[in-house]
């Protein structure tokens, strides 16, 4: 494809119409890591992910819920979208965290950028309630894992 979907003709930014296309259901889920340093992740573990400014993973599954419910208000030209599953899954792998946000809806749009924005504010609140123990953190990796719904599917099964 040529054309840039968010720009008209003469070059002006435009929201996408979607009001031909058919409702169906769309998922995502996406992705993103918080890297800490040897000795915070220990702190962490045997603290029971808590710091001084409460429990680390169940305040980022907060904000990052609430992160993609509001992700039309942050990103331009994204459609409004009544949310119908955002669940968000922080585990540890070494020294990283793990955020992992998976989105649903019914609707004529996808919800990619309601995942990743869930899961890129659910790895920023990670970073924030555990600066005072390092600014030493990283966060990385984040991306879209998967898709499905819509014209094209992306991720598990279809060769990417």
């Amino acid at each position: 494809m040529n054309t840039l979907t968010h720009v008209t003709g003469d070059g002006r930014p435009t929201m996408v119409d979607v009001g031909d296309k058919a409702v169906t259901a769309r998922t995502a889920l996406a992705e993103s890591r918080v890297r800490l340093p040897a000795a915070v992740a220990r702190t962490l573990a045997e603290s029971g992910y808590a710091t001084a400014k409460g429990p680390v993973f169940q305040t980022a599954i907060i904000a990052g819920t609430m992160a993609a419910k509001r992700t039309h208000e942050l990103i331009p030209f994204c459609h409004p979208l009544g949310l119908e599953k955002c669940r968000i899954e922080i585990t540890t792998d070494g020294e990283d965290v793990v955020i992992r946000c998976e989105v649903g809806v019914h609707h004529k749009t996808g919800v990619e950028m309601e995942a990743l924005t869930g899961a890129s504010v659910a790895a920023l609140t990670v970073y924030d309630m555990c600066k005072a123990l390092s600014h030493d953190l990283l966060i990385h990796g984040t991306r879209l894992v998967q898709k499905r719904g819509g014209k094209s599917d992306y991720g598990a099964g279809d060769g990417r």
